[in-house]
């Protein structure tokens, strides 16, 4: 486990874009999971940046992403299709049929979950993009799933609920499930890149790198991965 330290959002951004693309450009095929939310927003322009000023085959590259809210259309501006689509996918040449998105309003969650997780499976995660919560949740895995976890449908707690919150109008209106990949899932990734940014991601950071691994804290299985890059500026590290 590598912790890299940068010194603002900004150099944060650049450095988990150049990861990326380097994991792009040295693949045939690459496939690569992502993440949502305000943290990773500068990392996709950088590498928007990047891959629309190269010679890359944008035909060759697969996306998965972490998660989704159940109940929200693809179309909502809330849901984290729509984050994709503003952030990332409209602005890059990646094919639609490459990108694999959860959606959040499958008739058959069961069947959803299952085809996800087989995809996954298929195409092989060359790198995964995460962020963390404050407990510890990496995607929408709460602490106390089990490590051996794959996609599955998930009650989200009260916490992850108020932190999301600030997204919605008002607190009713946060959905109180979400699609996810499990812990398993994530782990099936050759590369894993976290970024852990600003003073309210501190304990969180601190229990990671205590090595302690335990599934009242989801993100410390990286623990037991051999290719985990975490990115951290200074307010989140402490100093």
């Amino acid at each position: 486990m590598e912790l890299v330290k940068v010194s603002n959002y900004e150099e944060m951004s650049k450095k988990a874009s150049e990861i990326l693309f380097d994991v792009i450009k040295e693949n045939e095929k690459p496939v690569i999971g992502l993440a949502t939310g305000s943290t990773p927003e500068g990392t996709y322009k950088e590498l928007i940046q990047k891959l629309n000023g190269s010679d890359v085959d944008q035909n060759n590259i697969t996306t998965f992403n972490l998660d989704e809210y159940v109940g929200l259309d693809k179309d909502h501006e809330q849901s984290y299709s729509y984050y994709m689509h503003e952030n990332f996918f409209n602005h890059v040449s990646i094919p639609a049929e490459n990108v694999h998105l959860l959606n959040g309003k499958a008739e058959d969650a069961e069947s959803e979950v299952t085809a996800y997780e087989e995809a996954i499976d298929e195409a092989g995660l060359d790198v995964q993009l995460l962020g963390i919560g404050r407990n510890g949740h990496i995607a929408f895995n709460e602490p106390g799933t089990s490590f051996e976890s794959l996609t599955h449908v998930v009650d989200l707690t009260p916490e992850t609920i108020e932190d999301n919150s600030r997204f919605f109008d008002n607190l009713g209106d946060v959905p109180s499930k979400a699609f996810t990949m499990g812990l398993k899932s994530i782990m099936k990734a050759k590369k894993v890149v976290i970024l852990i940014y600003g003073e309210n991601k501190k304990e969180a950071l601190q229990a990671l790198l205590s090595g302690e691994v335990t599934e009242e804290n989801p993100a410390s299985v990286l623990n037991n991965h051999n290719d985990v890059t975490i990115i951290a500026d200074a307010a989140a590290i402490g100093e």
